[in-house]
Parts: C-alpha cells; sequence; structure tokens
C-alpha cells in the first residue's frame, strides 16, 4: 500500500496540482494586497473618501460588513480575469505550437515526379 502510495503521489498530475495550489495561493495574496492596499483605497478617493473596509450596516448588536464582501467581490474578479488572460496566454502558444507542426511542407515538383517514377518501379 505505502508503494502504491509514492507512484500515486509522484504522478506527474498530483505534483502539477500541488504546484499549481501553492502558486495559486500565493497569487492570491498577492491579489488580495493589491486590492486592499491599492485599488479599494483608489476607488473610495474617486467615490468621495469612502472606506470600503468600514461599509457596514449595524442592526442591534450586530454588524454587516458590506464592505468587506464588495472588497472579496473585486477580489474575485480580478484573480478570475488574471487566470482568464494567462489560460488563454497558454492555449494560444500551444495551439501556435500545433500549426507549426502541421505546416509540413509540400514536397517538390522533383519529389513527386521521383516518387511517381519509384511507385512505377514497384508495379514492375
Amino acid at each position: 500500500m505505502l508503494q502504491e502510495f509514492k507512484e500515486f503521489a509522484m504522478r506527474g498530475n498530483v505534483l502539477d496540482l500541488a504546484i499549481g495550489v501553492i502558486i495559486g495561493g500565493a497569487f492570491g495574496k498577492i491579489v488580495t494586497s493589491l486590492v486592499n492596499d491599492i485599488l479599494m483605497p483608489l476607488i473610495g478617493l474617486l467615490m468621495g473618501g469612502v472606506d470600503f473596509s468600514e461599509l457596514q450596516y449595524i442592526y442591534g448588536s450586530t454588524a454587516l460588513k458590506y464592505g468587506l464582501f464588495i472588497q472579496s467581490i473585486v477580489d474575485f474578479l480580478i484573480i478570475t480575469f488574471s487566470i482568464f488572460l494567462f489560460v488563454k496566454a497558454i492555449s494560444s502558444s500551444k495551439k501556435k505550437e500545433e500549426a507549426v507542426v502541421e505546416a509540413a511542407p509540400s514536397p517538390s515538383s522533383e519529389e513527386i515526379l521521383l516518387a511517381e517514377i519509384r511507385d512505377l518501379l514497384k508495379t514492375k
């Protein structure tokens, strides 16, 4: 069972997934900092000095912090858009590689003539 687990854990897909999760977590922290420290203060300034992290609705002893929810939505949109751009760039580069492989040069007239001669000699 230990050997099977080792084979499973060392497969390329599992390692790729682990690396993707680690990089995604780090990327998420960068985007969160971008949103919280740069974008939301600028948006707040444009909206008359509103601090989104302080936006809340207080009902009794309960505070509904909808400003933090707005920041989370902006985080999500930026992360999603960034991943979309990254996947699109990877897909287009793969398509270019496939197009280069598929575009084999057509045979010259000499090659065609030689192939016909070869085929005629094979039939005789």
